[in-house]
């Protein structure tokens, strides 16, 4: 169930057929717009919002299981997977990044890179150094809003994906208005620590094994080290760089990472059709 939904929720995606309205992130918004008032919530309210739309998931799961012979539940982990999984505006901000540095215009890469990755840092960041960080953020959002979705899933199905969408969005939210939102960043820290690793590990297997190894290897055994760290500087580790171009932005270091990501993710979609062949997940 899991293989059949995920493989549906990326076809969905690829063809953009969610339209931006009904995404994940977008419901959310609603959802928090009705339930917190106030712009510093207190930990009960945080708590109350982080986990209801997880519990939902569950009572629904419970309600419909067996109905129709599974078929309901079956629906409902599609519906989940298609939601959780469709994310146009960073595909948009992506392409326009792309079109932007074909075109030579160096401050429409700048302002879509921050539009692409919020959290990227880009004050000292140089036109030549521009690719290889947007590359690192594609190795980013790939794990983020498709790898760790893809391992919850798999893992704990529509009710975990539910809960660590849930707690990316507040963690983001907390960012864009610069304020502290009580629990959410432990959490996620928490919630990113083991797919991070196990998401990043793809990276030494997809790349260079002797070099991205002794990343992972660092990285994974350190437990204070961040999901983000984790995920960029084995992906980094895993895939040679080309030397920049005399293209004012060069998309040369983008592109890899952005093939190593693709091989990564095709990677795990094919031990999850093992997984499944075999019975070790359903």
């Amino acid at each position: 169930m899991a293989l059949f939904a995920l493989l549906v929720a990326i076809l969905v995606e690829r063809l953009r057929l969610l339209p931006n309205s009904w995404q994940f992130d977008a419901l959310l918004s609603k959802y928090n717009r009705s339930l917190i008032s106030e712009q510093q919530p207190s930990f009960l309210i945080m708590t109350l919002a982080i986990l209801l739309p997880a519990v939902l998931v569950y009572i629904l799961s419970w309600l419909v299981s067996g109905v129709l012979w599974g078929a309901v539940s079956v629906a409902l982990w599609v519906s989940i997977a298609v939601l959780c999984f469709s994310h146009n505006v960073q595909r948009t901000a992506f392409k326009r990044y792309i079109q932007a540095a074909c075109r030579g215009d160096s401050q429409a890469c700048f302002n879509y890179a921050n539009e692409l990755d919020s959290s990227l840092c880009l004050e000292s960041v140089n036109e030549k150094e521009l690719g290889e960080k947007v590359g690192q953020s594609v190795a980013w959002i790939n794990y983020r809003y498709y790898g760790a979705i893809a391992l919850y899933l798999i893992i704990l199905g529509p009710v975990g994906t539910v809960l660590y969408c849930t707690v990316r969005f507040y963690s983001e939210q907390s960012r864009k208005h610069d304020s502290a939102l009580p629990l959410v960043d432990n959490l996620l820290f928490v919630l990113d620590w083991i797919p991070s690793r196990v998401f990043s590990f793809g990276y030494v297997l997809s790349g260079h094994f002797r070099q991205a190894i002794s990343a992972w290897l660092s990285h994974a055994l350190n437990p204070q080290s961040s999901a983000r760290d984790t995920i960029t500087q084995v992906a980094v580790a895993a895939e040679t760089l080309p030397e920049s171009s005399s293209a004012p932005i060069c998309l040369q270091s983008t592109i890899a990472l952005l093939q190593l990501s693709k091989r990564n993710f095709i990677l795990l979609i094919t031990v999850l059709s093992l997984m499944t062949i075999f019975g070790v997940v359903s």
